[in-house]
This record gives structure tokens, C-alpha cells and sequence, in this order.
């Protein structure tokens, strides 16, 4: 979800950076090179090119490789795989709602694939999902071909779905949510808006009394500035800053970050949490109430950059 990329060939090493497409013979194997960091990266084998498009936002790349399934990258940035999604949308969805207990309206600021709100449409309580997104290709294109994504959550009638600049909508609406989820891409291009100081201001004029919002926030260990920016413009409007963890496989370099905001100082038992799971449809494949309650233990170097 942050990565600038290249495609490669095994034989010749290099194609053009920042292209989707790949000009030599079908039987030697095309690679997807990330180079966000100067020092090093990782590359994913492309078993075939499934669909590729130049929106008026972004260009647009899904491919099929053999052991993280169907990858969704823009603009030469790896997005989600089916293979270790559940962990990032889990993570980012049921730690919110988990803790606040109740919450009946959310609000999901991107997340075109439609994990988020397939995971957040699980809970019983909830009885109504605002999505917006900036651009209708993501959607469309993770309907058709990554389906399981979503997995019919874009056909529930809890959803309304709003195709709108994010930062435009909180700041013009009147509506209240009780959680919100910003599952932005990081902090560049139309994205450097979901994390300035007005922004989160104006999330938090949506949130009803207790409301919680949480966001994406790169890998620190890699990534320092991001968090320590958000972190900043996030503190003059909420009472609660801070951070909670998880391993996302993709995104390299350690921990994935998912920033957290409220003015309630939430204290909630593994106990609690173990109860109000049972109001979650379905099984989970990565979170726990045990792991939800170690998220928050960060590490020392993400602390520093808190200070």
C-alpha cells in the first residue's frame, strides 16, 4: 500500500520503471521489483498479467502469483494479495469496532478492494457502512477480478457508497459515525490530504461521543516520518493518540502501523473482547483477542518517534 515499483525481466534485468508492461517472449517470467527503498527490496514472480488500466487517477495492475494468489498494485504500488489480506483488514477493522463495543455506523474512507468493508459488515451491530472512495475503477475492477475481497459485502444494503474526495466529505458532512477507517494509501499524490491536521480535525467533528478512528500508517522502521507526522497532526484533536501493530506479510520492514485516535481512554478486557466476538459473523483467520490486546504493546523505537 505504499511502494514505488518497477517491472523486470530475468533476461533483460530491466524493463522501464514505473511501466505495467512487459515486452518480451511470454515463456520467460516477469518480476515485480519494488523499489521504494535505495537498499534493498523484494520482488514478486508474475505467473500472468490479469488485467491492467490507466484510470483518471491511477494506473491499475492485478496479477496472479502462485503463492499470494491475485496482487493488486497502483501506480507500481503493491495495494493487497489474497494470501495475507486478512491480517491488514482484520487488524484495522475488528481492534476499532472490538473495542468500542456498539458501533452502528462507520465510516470507510478508501478501501476500494472492499476488505475493509466486507470485514466490517460482520458485525451484528452495525446497521449502516458509508464507503468513500475516490475513484469507482478500484471498486469495479476488485468486484471482477478480486472477487473474494469483498466477498458480496458491495451488494449488502447496510452499504452506501459514495464516490467523492475523502477530505471533501468530512468536511462537508453532517453525518455521525461511530468508528472511522481511513484505509488510505501513504501520505503522497491525493493521499497527502487524509493526513494533515484539518483532516483529522474534521474526522473527529464526525465522530459521535466515544467515536474512535484508526488509519494506516506505513511500516515505521522503515517509514519513521510518516508516523511521526501523523502522530502529530493527529494530537491537537484527540484526547487518545497512539499506535497498534501487526505483521503484514507484503509490507516489508517489520511491523504495519495503524494509527489510533479517540477521546475516550478505552481499557477493555481480553474477556470483554472474547464476548463481544460472538456477535462477529464468521470465522478469523489472524486476529485474536489476545493478539488485539498485544497490538498496542509497541516497540521502543516507534515510542521514541511518539516523543
Amino acid at each position: 500500500m505504499r511502494r514505488k515499483a518497477v517491472f523486470t525481466k530475468l533476461i533483460p534485468a530491466l524493463i522501464a520503471s514505473g511501466t505495467l508492461l512487459a515486452t518480451e517472449p511470454a515463456a520467460e517470467t516477469s518480476w515485480y521489483q519494488e523499489t521504494l527503498y535505495p537498499e534493498w527490496g523484494q520482488t514478486f514472480a508474475i505467473e500472468k498479467m490479469i488485467h491492467q488500466e490507466k484510470s483518471d487517477f491511477w494506473d491499475l495492475a492485478i496479477f496472479e502469483n502462485s503463492f499470494y494468489g491475485r496482487v493488486l498494485a497502483i501506480d507500481g504500488i503493491i495495494q493487497t494479495t489474497e494470501k495475507d489480506e486478512p491480517v491488514y483488514h482484520e487488524m484495522m477493522v475488528h481492534v476499532p469496532l472490538l473495542t468500542h463495543g456498539n458501533a452502528s455506523s462507520v465510516l470507510v474512507i478508501g478501501g476500494g478492494d472492499g476488505g475493509i468493508i466486507r470485514e466490517v459488515l460482520r458485525h451484528e451491530t452495525v446497521k449502516k457502512v458509508t464507503m468513500v472512495e475516490i475513484d469507482n475503477s478500484v471498486i469495479e475492477l476488485s468486484k471482477k477480478y478480486l472477487p473474494t475481497l469483498s466477498n458480496g459485502a458491495f451488494d449488502d444494503a447496510r452499504l452506501k457508497l459514495v464516490i467523492q474526495d475523502a477530505a471533501k466529505f468530512v468536511k462537508e458532512t453532517d453525518e455521525k459515525f461511530d468508528v472511522i477507517i481511513c484505509d488510505s494509501t501513504d501520505p503522497e499524490g491525493a493521499a497527502i490530504a487524509l493526513f494533515t491536521s484539518e483532516f483529522y480535525g474534521d474526522c473527529h467533528k464526525c465522530l459521535s461521543p466515544n467515536g474512535i478512528f484508526v488509519n494506516q500508517n506505513g511500516v515505521p522502521f522503515l517509514q519513521k516520518g510518516e508516523l511521526k507526522m501523523s502522530f502529530e497532526n493527529r494530537s491537537p484533536h484527540f484526547k487518545n493518540v497512539s499506535y497498534y501493530v501487526a505483521p503484514v506479510p507484503t509490507y516489508v520492514g517489520g511491523y504495519m502501523a495503524f494509527g489510533w485516535a479517540s477521546d475516550k481512554n478505552y481499557r477493555v478486557s481480553t474477556k470483554t473482547i472474547e464476548e463481544r466476538m460472538k456477535t462477529v459473523k464468521g470465522k478469523m483467520k489472524y486476529y485474536t483477542p489476545a493478539v488485539h490486546k498485544a497490538s498496542f504493546a509497541i516497540p521502543q523505537y516507534m515510542q521514541d518517534l511518539m516523543e
